[in-house]
């Protein structure tokens, strides 16, 4: 990599850390993040006059720095956190966005949508209740989600006199739990959120613990990453095609790399159709560019007029997916409404939309334990479960282990337009024992 490839990498990745906090409800999740903002001097002061009048008009004596998150007026009644809260912040060290993720279970799916782009998770236990079902709830769709870094923040630490044994036994647990799904790293930290204690200062109460605070391990936590090494990807969102007297042929791609690095002279692969051609000219802000990567938006012109349109994945020749129509994924179910076999849904796989069936659901997930439940029938909101899919187009899917970006999708009803469920693709499978037929209700054009 050249040195100002690497230069503006760094300053995608190793300036910004997205990290999502979430837990169970009243462990503390938007009292720390108000913590957080506060003592690293990120928040405003009319933003502070306003928590500082609103704590006072609900008889609070102290501010409660909660209310730096919980905005909407249905939280703010209730106590508890409803919708995923983003938050923005910059210290000396790095920028920061916070993704301030639900605790109820009524909520667990808006998790989901926080941690999803997040590479660092923030799991929240109350000190006197210890690791519950919510908290390996958190800790599975964290695992699932592939986030790199797992902090566990051991809160309300002045509610059991700041006893070490009990954070030991807590950490513990929780580790074990972790290791378990597969979550390779555990950082502990014990905290008291409403007081201070390690989340921006190191605690006095706590002279046993010697690691770092929440701030420190999020300023420090290795999150670069070589961009040469992920697959090339990049979804083709728009065709640019101007019709003017100076560019009568001109034919550009519009769209984000979703992942990898893309070079003018490479040979690259239009899938589903598996055309080839090679890239002449790429155009990122306006200029012309040799090279270009994530999360870059550029356009792409190609030395071969092919037919290529929104929904299309262009990747290089030497590193294409294999266009499928049958899915094996993890999925998250997200909908009141169940997900049952047989249930006809729209899949959203990056820029590309198709129709699909619901094969199977060959298991659903216990947390307690991490066994499969065999044949649920069905999978009700917050369920994780397995299914097996057919589309009626071929997509260019990655696994998810592969690749983030290209390896997730979403379920939408084709009757609303409601998301349903969120899943993550395991290798695909094909053969006999995954050959698909069509239904009896064929004429309805949703046999394939």
């Amino acid at each position: 990599m050249s040195a100002d490839t690497a230069g503006v990498e760094a300053l995608y990745t190793t300036a910004l850390l997205r990290f999502a906090t979430a837990g169970s409800v009243d462990d503390g999740k938007s009292t720390l993040v108000g913590r957080l903002l506060h003592d690293s001097k990120s928040v405003l002061s009319d933003q502070l006059e306003a928590v500082e009048l609103a704590s006072r008009s609900r008889g609070q004596e102290a501010v409660d720095l909660a209310l730096l998150t919980d905005g909407l007026r249905a939280e703010r009644e209730q106590g508890i956190t409803i919708d995923v809260a983003y938050r923005y912040f910059t210290t000396a060290r790095r920028r920061f966005i916070l993704a301030d993720t639900p605790g109820h279970v009524q909520y667990t799916r808006n998790m989901v949508t926080g941690a999803s782009t997040a590479e660092l998770a923030i799991i929240l236990v109350d000190a006197r209740n210890g690791v519950v079902e919510q908290t390996r709830r958190h800790a599975a769709v964290a695992a699932l989600l592939r986030v790199p870094h797992v902090v566990l923040a051991v809160n309300k630490m002045d509610l059991v006199d700041y006893a070490e044994p009990v954070f030991a036994d807590i950490a513990e647990a929780f580790t074990a739990y972790a290791s378990s799904l597969g979550i390779p790293e555990v950082t502990a930290i014990p905290i008291s959120a409403l007081a201070g204690d390690n989340v921006v200062t190191p605690s006095a109460r706590m002279d046993w613990y010697g690691g770092p605070t929440v701030l420190e391990h999020l300023e420090t936590v290795p999150v670069a990453h070589d961009p040469a090494g992920d697959p090339a990807r990049f979804p083709v969102q728009y065709v640019i095609r101007p019709q003017t007297p100076e560019h009568p042929d001109f034919r550009g791609y519009a769209g984000r790399i979703a992942s990898g690095v893309l070079r003018v002279g490479q040979r690259v692969v239009a899938q589903p159709s598996g055309r080839t051609s090679t890239v002449r000219r790429i155009d990122a802000l306006g200029q012309s560019v040799d090279t270009a990567w994530a999360p870059q938006s550029v356009t792409l012109e190609l030395d071969d007029d092919l037919d290529i349109s929104r929904g299309d994945l262009i990747v290089p020749a030497d590193g294409a997916a294999h266009p499928v129509r049958e899915v094996a994924a993890t999925v998250c179910h997200l909908h009141d409404r169940p997900l049952r076999p047989g249930a006809r849904v729209l899949l959203k796989h990056a820029t590309r939309t198709v129709r699909a069936i619901v094969r199977e659901i060959p298991s659903r997930l216990t947390l307690a334990d991490l066994s499969q439940h065999p044949e649920p029938g069905e999978l009700v909101a917050n369920d994780i479960g397995r299914v097996l899919l057919r589309t009626s187009e071929p997509l260019a899917m990655d696994a998810y282990a592969a690749s983030r970006a290209t390896g997730s999708f979403l379920l939408i009803d084709p009757a609303d337009g409601s998301t349903l469920t969120a899943g993550m693709a395991g290798d695909a499978f094909a053969g006999a024992a995954a050959a698909v037929t069509g239904t009896p209700d064929s004429d309805d054009g949703w046999d394939f």
